[in-house]
């Protein structure tokens, strides 16, 4: 019993050991910074991912969106910033048992889409007001190019007209598991983001900023025509 206990905390060792040799953001310590690293490899080695890193300010605010094909997407964003994303997302997601306690450690902020959402725009808000880097999908769950037009969600430019904070589009292609949320990171792909350039948003510009946002996050890489 003994023997097997040491090789299991051994074998746990070595899984932390191996994500925190690998962590480029620091979100908070060892405790979670190890996920961190983990993500990176299974973006590198299954996914495929090429060596590229969103152009994100190295200091303050700013709002990172992309479109919406899997649950392979978030870590796809995560391996491709320098710095911890607090993501949007929604709340019987968060809450979900097993992985709860990741989306707590790693800042998430639900958000109770059949109740009060703005109170998670609130809370985003704060966290940009002190220099955090909030990620959301616009199109508020997955949608594949395949299906119908949907509608964005304006809470995207009301967060950046409020903070000021510059919006960073993303572009994500060539996932194989579209659709898939929990098998995606471990199915293997060849995949490419897209980054376009930083968006400025306003009161004023409302409307134009939400259709460069849908120009970029809809439109695929020239590489998947």
């Amino acid at each position: 019993m003994i023997i097997y206990l040491g090789l299991f905390l051994l074998f746990a060792f070595s899984i932390w050991l191996i994500g925190i040799i690998h962590a480029e953001a620091d979100w908070g310590g060892p405790s979670v910074n190890w996920l961190d690293g983990w993500t990176r490899l299974i973006c590198r080695y299954i996914q495929h991912l090429p060596e590229q890193k969103i152009n994100l300010p190295e200091t303050g605010p700013a709002i990172l969106v992309a479109n919406h094909v899997s649950g392979v997407d978030p870590l796809l964003l995560i391996s491709a910033s320098k710095r911890p994303l607090r993501f949007l997302i929604a709340r019987e997601e968060y809450e979900r048992p097993l992985v709860s306690w990741v989306f707590k450690k790693a800042g998430c902020i639900p958000v109770d889409r059949s109740g009060r959402p703005e109170q998670a725009l609130r809370q985003a808000l704060r966290a940009l007001q002190q220099g955090e880097i909030i990620a959301l999908f616009p199109h508020g769950k997955i949608h594949l190019d395949t299906e119908p037009p949907r509608k964005i969600k304006g809470g995207v430019g009301r967060l950046a007209s409020w903070s000021a904070a510059p919006i960073f589009p993303v572009r994500i292609d060539g996932v194989t598991a579209q659709g898939k949320v929990f098998t995606a990171p471990f199915i293997p792909s060849r995949v490419l983001l897209t980054m376009g350039q930083p968006i400025q948003c306003s009161p004023e510009t409302m409307e134009a900023c939400l259709e460069d946002i849908i120009r970029i996050i809809e439109t695929p890489a020239l590489r998947f025509y």
